[in-house]
């Protein structure tokens, strides 16, 4: 009996899969669109709310610039491959937290992306910000949020029936969704896994370029990061994302596909 219950919870857990854009890997997902869309909106709302919002016209007006252009892309992007309908729900936002210690950005499944002001000095221009803000994006289409979830809601729920956990809004559930989607002050600048920071990598390069910034621009950005950083970061081994270095010598082979969507503008 126990086997048999093993092979049907084997067997789910293999139907709960998706593919991620691109790089064609499978994903764990037992949370529908639908739900992750709607609970990304709640805490984006949320975190809006207490803000502070930027208001500094000139980078919002750029965040929000780059941002439209990246969503055009990735649209296109989309369309192009007839699966416009993975990004059905999408209800697009770009909005700067006005915050100098923070050097972050990210974005929610949905499209919910924030930026906050610590990370435009380092982005430096708009292309510097293109880098990041592709790499945001990047995970909320590869559905890494989702695919986090999914992971954390069976590590920490067990049997418990994943809808219900959702539907209550608990604390635990807000908070491991903020987890889930890379938000928090405890969770700094591109805190997936490996693979999935691989593959916003990846996918970021292509929407950059889609969007008419130079795929190039994300070496020096990288570059500048890790200048930046404290030195005594752990071996990469230890760690949760690969080392800049490593970072970069991926970045360096795929920008020969990259190119190929670059038209400049």
């Amino acid at each position: 009996m126990l086997k048999k219950l093993t092979l049907v919870a084997s067997l789910a857990l293999l139907s709960a899969c998706s593919t991620v854009p691109i790089t064609g890997r499978r994903q764990l997902s037992l949370v529908s669109d639908g739900e992750i869309n709607t609970l990304a909106s709640t805490q984006y709302h949320e975190i809006i709310a207490k803000g502070p919002l930027s208001t500094n016209s000139q980078q919002v007006a750029m965040v929000r610039t780059v941002g439209q252009r990246i969503q055009a892309a990735v649209e296109t992007y989309f369309r192009q491959q007839n699966a416009s309908d993975q990004l059905a729900g999408y209800q697009w936002e770009f909005n700067v937290i006005q915050d100098d210690k923070q050097q972050n950005a990210w974005c929610m499944p949905g499209g919910k992306v924030a930026v906050y002001t610590g990370i435009l000095p380092i982005t430096q221009n708009e292309n510097g910000l293109a880098v990041v803000m592709s790499h945001e994006i990047a995970h909320a289409v590869a559905k890494h949020g989702s695919e986090r979830m999914s992971q954390g809601l069976l590590q920490q729920l067990g049997g418990q029936v994943l809808s219900a956990a959702l539907s209550t809004n608990a604390p635990a559930t807000q908070q491991l969704a903020l987890q889930a989607f890379g938000v928090g002050s405890q969770l700094g600048l591109l805190r997936y896994g490996r693979n999935q920071e691989s593959e916003a990598d990846h996918l970021g390069l292509i929407f950059m370029a889609m969007a008419g910034y130079n795929p190039d621009g994300a070496i020096t950005f990288w570059q500048r990061m890790d200048a930046r950083e404290n030195q005594a970061s752990p071996p990469e081994f230890l760690s949760t994302h690969p080392s800049n270095g490593t970072r970069i010598a991926d970045i360096q082979r795929e920008l020969p596909e990259a190119r190929k969507y670059y038209k400049g503008r």
